[in-house]
């Protein structure tokens, strides 16, 4: 998980992102969907870290799908729901974020899962990403391009 989460951090700043919370929230963006998974809990004390904590924390829980009744919102409705009406900030991170994760995928054992991720990323990504940042639309497509070979 550290590996992503730098990689997150380090494409932010390669687009040329410098805003203190945008940054801190790539550093921990996975923490409320995995951090009970990690043994991380304590989401009550990262507003106290520093003045950006609250905004980081409401930033990270933006970029998080949603559990209701212990049932995860559906992942289409999630990025969905971010692609849409989610804030700049989320929209740029969530970006950032399907970059590393298409990264990754070229190491991923399993045919399914990576066609399933490419689909998902053309239908609930790419059709947005132009307006939010053209570069990075850029590098998702041509991600999704070579992974597709």
């Amino acid at each position: 998980m550290f590996r992503h989460q730098m990689e997150t951090f380090a494409i932010l700043l390669e687009y040329g992102c410098d805003d203190p919370v945008l940054l801190k929230a790539s550093l921990i963006h996975d923490l409320v969907e995995d951090g009970d998974r990690i043994g991380f809990v304590a989401f009550d004390e990262i507003p106290e870290i520093d003045d950006d904590g609250a905004e980081v924390l409401k930033l990270v829980k933006e970029v998080s799908q949603h559990v209701t009744l212990g049932v995860k919102e559906p992942k289409g409705v999630f990025l969905q729901r971010i692609m849409s009406h989610g804030s700049e900030k989320a929209k740029i991170l969530k970006l950032a974020d399907r970059i590393s994760n298409l990264t990754g995928l070229a190491h991923a054992d399993d045919p399914e899962f990576v066609k399933n991720y490419l689909v998902e990323t053309e239908a609930y990504i790419i059709p947005f990403a132009g307006a939010i940042n053209p570069a990075m639309a850029a590098e998702l497509q041509n991600r999704v391009e070579i992974l597709k070979k």
